[in-house]
């Protein structure tokens, strides 16, 4: 079975794909492509919904790496598979064949590229950017690793993924005051008003994009899927929280050195 995803121009070259919840086996809540591990969803499913991105991508699916993701901005170095991946919320590779996968469920997945000069020269990453990590600066961290791997800032290729957009981004004042804190970027174009006083609408993808301009990426594309208001391609974690809770599946970005 095809398993659909979302890809860029801005990546032409590089396998990578954003992929939805369809195309999967799990059931219920998960339904049907979950690819976290720590869902509670079925073993076997999961297995099996990992198998067919690792398919899609063209690589096999023990070199479909990903990692414990913990809101971070710790990026490691990957030379070679792993059975558990690292508290880390990047992943950076040159080592052709290996594929680097992120999950989301309203978290911007981030994926970059240094194509190189010519076959094997290819530099890729992967990132987890919630609110936290881009605003500690999990961004400027992958760049920083990927430039020591002899990636060129000016040759670098961004992409942010599906994740939750401005418009169902209702945040509170404290969030505000931590991003606008930093001051690393002007934040302030970046929040509107909210629907309810004291709050504020949030534009992670706009805020991320502006981090990795800041820190000299100049080919940044946002793919601007919002992850809240699509359930029916999408995994979001605040539609559950909404809805009153329970299990939910997370989505799969992934990026392979070719």
């Amino acid at each position: 079975m095809s398993v659909p995803f979302l890809a860029s121009p801005l990546l032409a070259g590089i396998p990578h794909g954003f992929f939805t919840r369809a195309g999967g086996v799990s059931r219920g809540p998960f339904e049907s492509l979950n690819c976290s591990v720590t869902s509670g969803d079925d073993p076997v499913h999961l297995r099996e919904n990992r198998v067919r991105v690792a398919t899609a991508i063209g690589v096999a699916p023990a070199r479909l790496l990903g990692l414990s993701q913990v809101h971070g901005t710790t990026c490691v170095h990957v030379e070679a598979s792993w059975a558990t991946g690292p508290r880390a919320d990047a992943m950076v590779t040159r080592t052709p064949g290996l594929a680097l996968g992120i999950i989301t469920a309203d978290c911007a997945p981030v994926l970059l590229a240094d194509p190189g000069r010519g076959p094997g020269e290819s530099i890729v990453a992967a990132v987890h950017a919630g609110w936290r990590g881009a605003v500690a600066g999990v961004l400027e961290a992958t760049v920083e690793r990927m430039q020591a791997l002899g990636a060129a800032r000016s040759s670098l290729r961004a992409v942010i993924g599906p994740c939750i957009a401005q418009a169902s981004y209702e945040v509170g004042e404290d969030l505000r005051c931590a991003v606008l804190g930093v001051g690393i970027v002007a934040a302030e174009p970046f929040f509107a008003p909210g629907r309810r006083a004291g709050h504020h609408q949030f534009d992670l993808p706009g805020y991320c994009t502006a981090r990795l301009h800041g820190c000299g990426v100049e080919q940044v594309e946002a793919l601007g899927c919002d992850t809240l208001s699509d359930p029916r391609r999408f995994f979001s974690h605040r539609r559950r929280t909404l809805a009153g809770g329970g299990p939910i599946g997370h989505q799969i970005s992934v990026i392979a050195c070719p």
